[in-house]
């Protein structure tokens, strides 16, 4: 049997409204409207599963939670949740409000014995976000950075980590294609799973990374390419399914 790619449309909510960043700068916003609406719209054309990134949170700016919320209760599907994510409240919060996985990013990086207390009992609910830039990990919304990724992943990987979401902040929201060859290497120095998220600009980039799901790369994470509507959800499913 074929291999098969999860697709996975992203939901960034700021200001209550859904958005898209630029390189994840968050002056360079393009506004995509309310975010449920398009929670339900993904719903209809078939997804299985949708990111939602609270980015005021991410940002340490306010928050979006009661929306983030809101999705979560109110479609029937899967979701993941990301954005603040950074301590037991924040955690507890998102599980029990029916969330299936959560993101975590800064409190991954920056507290290491925490991360590690949590993928005692909940690792398969755990999604770890490597945002890289220039080879090294960011954080704080993409805002500070720190160790190279690959001393990230051994570090987490040793910790119990099961699952990646990786990041190359420079294509996020360009539209010029994702970074193959960093998700290659990723995927060769874990044994966990890598879902790749950001620069999905065509069809041509799915099957790209379908190629890659032997080697880890279990899913993509899309955004401007389906709200610009370069091609639909429907048919980015039918490649990752089908080639």
């Amino acid at each position: 049997m074929e291999p098969i790619l999860n697709v996975i449309p992203a939901i960034d909510i700021k200001g209550a409204r859904a958005v898209r960043l630029k390189q994840g700068m968050k002056n360079h916003v393009t506004d995509y409207g309310d975010p449920v609406e398009r929670a339900y719209e993904f719903q209809r054309a078939g997804a299985q599963w949708l990111h939602v990134v609270d980015l005021d949170a991410a940002f340490g700016e306010g928050s979006n939670w009661k929306i983030v919320e809101s999705i979560v209760k109110q479609i029937d599907i899967k979701v993941e949740v990301s954005g603040g994510i950074r301590d037991d409240r924040s955690l507890d919060r998102a599980l029990s409000s029916g969330s299936h996985r959560v993101t975590i990013g800064t409190a991954a990086m920056e507290n290491p014995a925490w991360i590690s207390e949590k993928f005692e009992d909940l690792a398969e609910k755990i999604i770890v976000a490597l945002d890289i830039r220039d080879g090294r990990v960011a954080t704080r919304g993409w805002t500070e950075e720190t160790v190279p990724y690959r001393e990230a992943i051994k570090r987490l990987d040793g910790a119990g980590c099961l699952r990646y979401m990786v990041t190359d902040i420079s294509k996020d929201g360009t539209l010029t294609g994702p970074n193959l060859s960093l998700l290659e290497d990723v995927a060769s120095n874990t044994e966990s799973s890598v879902i790749a998220s950001g620069g999905v600009a065509l069809l041509e980039d799915i099957a790209s990374l379908r190629h890659l799901v032997a080697l880890g790369i279990e899913g993509a994470v899309i955004g401007k390419a389906l709200y610009e509507g370069v091609f639909t959800l429907a048919e980015a499913i039918e490649v990752a399914e089908r080639g």
